[in-house]
């Protein structure tokens, strides 16, 4: 595991376009079908990773507290199969019913998205205004396995509501914190 931050896309991004499979489902899902009314979160996850496993419980509770407000939420995992097979789309769609994932868990076998996301590590959170702007990157708070700080997604949850209550977004975005992306060699 290497500890790897969040590549901080420029804030003013338009999101990249994908379409991608939901392993959940096992239909193709794009940006556009899971795109919320008044923002859109898109993460990057994986199975595997203990800093995702971490944060598992918060990003269901994020989800079903925001989506009633308009939010759309998607998962995205983009490593390497044949190297980590944990992170398959059969593992994947395990995790997401184990978990009671709220979202679409998104698999990125060409590792495209994640390259138009600048995408580094998991979890990496990205929050779209209405506008599909990038207004949020970066860590969901400041909780680490073992650092004893409570998961409450207060850095994203707090992003959210500046939207919902149309109020500039902080300047001051911390990168999040995880294992790196798996890329092919």
């Amino acid at each position: 595991m290497s500890l790897t931050p969040s590549t901080m896309l420029p804030i003013g991004t338009k999101a990249p376009s994908f379409k991608l499979l939901d392993t959940i489902s096992n239909t193709l899902i794009s940006l556009e079908d899971v795109r919320g009314k008044k923002g859109t979160v898109v993460m990057f996850i994986c199975n595997h990773c203990p800093f995702v496993k971490h944060v598992n419980e918060e990003l269901v509770r994020l989800c079903n507290d925001y989506r009633v407000m308009g939010f759309g939420f998607v998962a995205i995992s983009s490593n390497d199969v044949e190297n980590y097979p944990q992170d398959s789309p059969e593992q994947m769609r395990n995790t997401a019913r184990e978990q009671g994932y709220p979202f679409s868990y998104l698999y990125d076998p060409s590792q495209e998205v994640a390259k138009a996301y600048d995408a580094a590590c998991t979890p990496d959170f990205y929050l779209f205004d209405e506008k599909m702007k990038l207004v949020y990157r970066g860590q969901l708070d400041n909780s680490r396995p073992g650092n004893g700080i409570p998961v409450n997604g207060r850095d994203l949850r707090e992003a959210m509501d500046h939207i919902l209550n149309n109020r500039p977004q902080h300047k001051d975005q911390k990168p999040s914190i995880g294992c790196n992306i798996k890329w092919k060699q």
